[in-house]
């Protein structure tokens, strides 16, 4: 009677055993993290004939080990969509992958797409496509860019575009004209608010002119920080940072 009983109580720990594995596995399946694709920020630059070139900055996040990512796009109205395959920029520090992609359109519609893993994820700005309106996506902050400034007795104007992450917040320019030997802070002012419910802020950068040699251009480049919730973001061209001739038209 012992060893039956003994059987008995081997038998159910050893069953009590797999249920509790099979609940385990079956539990980190389905927690397991997704994959994403959503915008990170778009470049748009005006080229002649009414064309909008678009450079395009994808963010992915949880992909396999060889993640295809698009934009699906159509040059015309009346065309076909079709795709522009990006390619590997970064990793940021969060383990998310920067993607870049560039294409010209004549149609300011486009939206995302990952294949991964034999699935296909679409960021589609929630039905309504992405349009060279469309500065920021997923990233804190990014420069805006903007027109030729002719003249530039006001300075250099930056216009960043954030995310309104707390009402109290601190945005700045750095900048330098010397190639970083040295640098400036330039205090940012509220501008206002876009109907993504993202803000846009906005600087001036002193110029000296020179009439002999022209603006002081060559060595100029500048990034933009957001202080907010005791956390800094950096808007610097992933570390490339932006120049003089950072303008919309070309």
């Amino acid at each position: 009677m012992r060893k039956q009983i003994a059987s008995i109580v081997i038998i159910l720990t050893m069953v009590f055993t797999m249920v509790c594995i099979a609940g385990t596995v079956t539990t980190d399946a389905a927690s397991a993290p997704k994959a994403s694709i959503s915008l990170y920020s778009c470049n748009p630059t005006f080229s002649k004939y009414g064309g909008t070139t678009f450079e395009v900055f994808i963010q992915t996040r949880n992909t396999s080990n060889d993640p295809k990512v698009y934009v699906h796009y159509r040059c015309y109205n009346d065309q076909p969509w079709t795709d522009r395959e990006a390619e590997y920029y970064t990793t940021m520090s969060d383990g998310s992958i920067i993607w870049k992609a560039s294409f010209t359109s004549w149609s300011t519609k486009y939206c995302l797409k990952l294949v991964n893993n034999g699935k296909t994820y679409w960021d589609n700005n929630n039905g309504k496509d992405y349009t060279r309106e469309n500065v920021i996506g997923s990233a804190p902050i990014f420069a805006k860019r903007l027109g030729y400034q002719y003249g530039m007795w006001g300075g250099y104007r930056v216009d960043a575009v954030l995310q309104n992450y707390a009402y109290h917040k601190n945005v700045f320019v750095r900048y330098t004209t010397n190639g970083w030997k040295s640098h400036h802070d330039v205090a940012m002012s509220y501008s206002e608010t876009n109907a993504d419910k993202t803000e846009t802020w906005t600087a001036s950068i002193p110029f000296s002119y020179n009439y002999s040699d022209g603006y002081n251009t060559d060595d100029f480049e500048f990034a933009i920080c957001y202080r907010v919730n005791g956390k800094e973001y950096w808007a610097n061209y992933f570390g490339d940072n932006f120049g003089f001739y950072y303008y919309i038209h070309q």
